[in-house]
């Protein structure tokens, strides 16, 4: 399996509990947590945007975003993917998922890990659901 080289990415952890983005930019790493009494549905979108405008991330090529695939919930987790999807169409960034258990906990160094490791994968095909 080839090593997979990422440097600017932007990360969805969006299952429903303890939602929350991630931003590598220019060796700079940002976050944002969702407050839990809003629908974060509702906000994904723009809140990414002005995440990643706010940090001047430069949508391209080499960008990459990486997207938890669960498990977790249904409407959360298809809200998720659609937005990474969108941003891939739309801007041609790299994007893989990445099973939320082999993400520890949600920091740079265990996301460095995920990446070396070869544990996230550019298969989105099959999300897992809590029911």
């Amino acid at each position: 399996m080839n090593k997979i080289n990422i440097k600017d990415f932007l990360i969805i952890n969006c299952t429903g509990k303890n939602d929350k983005i991630g931003l590598r930019v220019d060796n700079n790493f940002f976050t944002h947590n969702f407050q839990t009494k809003f629908n974060n549905n509702e906000i994904l979108v723009s809140t990414i945007l002005d995440f990643l405008k706010n940090h001047k991330a430069n949508l391209d090529e080499k960008f990459t975003v990486i997207v938890n695939n669960g498990p977790g919930s249904f409407s959360s987790i298809r809200v998720a993917l659609a937005v990474a999807k969108g941003i891939k169409i739309s801007h041609k960034v790299n994007l893989f998922g990445y099973l939320d258990t082999n993400l520890t906990k949600f920091n740079l160094e265990n996301i460095e890990i995920l990446i070396n490791k070869n544990l996230i994968e550019n298969k989105l095909i099959k999300p897992l659901y809590l029911s």
